[in-house]
């Protein structure tokens, strides 16, 4: 190891140093072309060589600081949350090429296809349900630019207006549970999945609302953005419709309420709903919820009659192709906050409901399954390995002291509390234009977490107050916001791509991108809300 001593020039004399190479490298070895996994990986190595010398590589190899990242890899890769992921991406790819999709899409279509920028509304609408089945963005992308873009194009829409429709809420997946950005945040951070999942339920449907109520808006000041079709004289319309529609969601929720009355007569008959002191009662299953089912199944019954037989079986055959998503909705998001399943056996189920319902359609072939699993083999692989990399880079980073200089930084600056926040959520956007989320909230977030918490909690918003305990979890909802923002961030707005995919040859990147401002206005805005007024998130802890 003679020549050891001539490498002494590759240390870092300090951390300011390291901080500045690792940030340059990160963008240098982005800009030409290589993977991010691959990336963070070369650039943990070079961190520690730069921290502790060369001869780490050479001598007690595996032992030391080495032996750290190895560990940090490990404990990344083991944790039992993380099987979850892979099986969303599986059941979100049987959705997309299985038929229940575009039933979901025909009759979300039925029912608002002669509202001005009905088709744009149902796009919206599909694209929060797909979001609470799966929890994956690009698929929904491809999916509406599929199903919803040559529609909307066909009746004359206004081709900027359908591809932000598309894009904006085929990203809704970032924010409505069961998101893998939030099972990813959970995970690194350390914070209950299951309270993100109920604190994201809120920002989530706001920012649905503002994107629908931006639609009903636009398209009523400038009715020629959304063109009306041609009416069916055989269709119903009116009130005829709304009963028929109403007589749908009776029949719909009679077998719905009849569900929950066998579950809770089943707990009641088995013991299962006696509690022991201390322990939570069951979600709509004890003794005392059963005469207000019975009641509930009355109601709906007595609606069921009032309309009439002809008019709730016109209804349910209007309508049924809602009937699939929600079952899955109910198996995958039921089962966790029924507390019946963690979250990576209620992916499991949803797995499980997606198939089965596939076989019921006889839909589901071996082609289908066989597909979906190379789409899902490819999708883990790409973010196995960046989560291997970035994990690697943060255990090294730490371990060289970086979030301590960082905190430091950030409080000798001596901004405001808001500030310091704002100039986080700056970095987000900025670094969200040019890098996967995975990578983000891996690197980042060691980093500026551990910051967040030491804010003075009283200081954070202007309106409302967080408690200490939902701090970290109003962050983890934050940064989703932040990354839905990125994903129609040009240059490299994943969204654009995901779209231009599948687009017709004329709609240009350029094209996709401008219709994305509008919305990238509305996403900010749902953001600021968020950082504005914080205990938006705690409403329903």
């Amino acid at each position: 190891m003679e020549f050891l001593p001539y490498l002494e020039w590759m240390k870092a004399p300090d951390i300011a140093t390291l901080s500045v190479f690792l940030l340059l490298g990160m963008f240098f070895l982005l800009a030409i072309g290589m993977p991010l996994g691959f990336a963070s990986a070369f650039l943990a190595v070079a961190v520690l060589i730069m921290k502790f010398g060369p001869e780490l590589l050479f001598s007690n190899f595996g032992k030391g600081p080495l032996s750290v990242l190895s560990q940090a890899v490990y404990r990344q890769m083991t944790n039992y949350v993380l099987i979850s992921i892979p099986l969303f991406i599986f059941m979100a790819a049987l959705l997309e090429r299985s038929g229940i999709a575009k039933d979901m899409y025909n009759s979300l279509n039925v029912w608002l296809s002669g509202t001005r920028g009905g088709i744009a509304i149902v796009t919206s609408i599909m694209a929060v349900i797909m979001a609470a089945m799966s929890g994956i963005i690009g698929g929904e992308v491809v999916l509406l630019g599929l199903i919803a873009l040559p529609q909307m194009l066909r009746l004359g829409y206004n081709q900027n207006l359908a591809i932000g429709t598309i894009c904006a809420s085929g990203s809704l997946g970032t924010m409505i549970p069961p998101s893998i950005v939030l099972i990813f945040y959970g995970l690194v951070t350390e914070t209950s999945i299951k309270a993100l999942f109920t604190a994201s339920f809120l920002p989530g449907f706001m920012l649905a609302s503002f994107f629908i109520i931006y639609i009903i808006v636009r398209t009523r000041l400038n009715p020629s953005l959304a063109p009306l079709p041609e009416i069916d004289p055989d269709a119903p319309a009116g009130r005829e419709k709304g009963l028929m529609f109403v007589g749908f969601l009776s029949k719909f929720g009679l077998w719905i309420i009849g569900v929950l009355f066998l579950r809770a007569l089943f707990f009641t008959v088995t013991g299962q709903n006696t509690l022991q002191e201390g322990e939570d009662p069951i979600a709509l299953g004890m003794v005392y919820h059963l005469p207000w089912i019975a009641a509930a199944f009355a109601v709906a019954l007595g609606i069921m009659l009032a309309i009439g037989k002809q008019r709730v079986a016109a209804g349910w055959d209007m309508g049924k192709g809602l009937i699939a998503p929600t079952v899955v909705i109910g198996v995958v998001l039921g089962s966790i906050y029924m507390g019946i399943t963690g979250i990576t056996e209620a992916a499991g189920m949803g797995v499980v409901a997606v198939f089965t319902i596939g076989l019921i359609r006889r839909e589901m072939t071996f082609q289908i399954v066989w597909d979906s699993l190379i789409r899902t083999l490819k999708s883990t692989g790409t973010i196995i390995w960046v989560t291997i990399g970035a994990a690697a880079l943060a255990a090294a980073y730490t371990l060289s002291g970086g979030p301590t200089y960082v905190a430091n930084m950030i409080i000798a600056a001596e901004l405001p509390t808001m500030s310091i926040i704002l100039v986080m959520m700056l970095i987000f956007l900025i670094m969200g234009m040019f890098m996967d989320w995975v990578g983000i909230v891996l690197l980042i977030m060691p980093v500026f977490l551990p910051i967040v918490l030491k804010l003075p909690v009283e200081e954070i918003g202007l309106f409302g107050q967080l408690e200490p305990r939902h701090v970290a979890i109003w962050f983890g909802v934050v940064f989703c916001m932040n990354m839905q923002v990125s994903f129609l961030s040009p240059p490299f707005g994943p969204a654009a791509f995901y779209l231009k995919s599948v687009a017709p040859s004329h709609i240009t990147l350029t094209q996709i991108f401008a219709g994305f401002l509008p919305f990238i206005v509305l996403q900010l805005l749902a953001l600021t809300v968020l950082v504005v007024y914080p205990s938006i998130v705690t409403i329903f802890l």
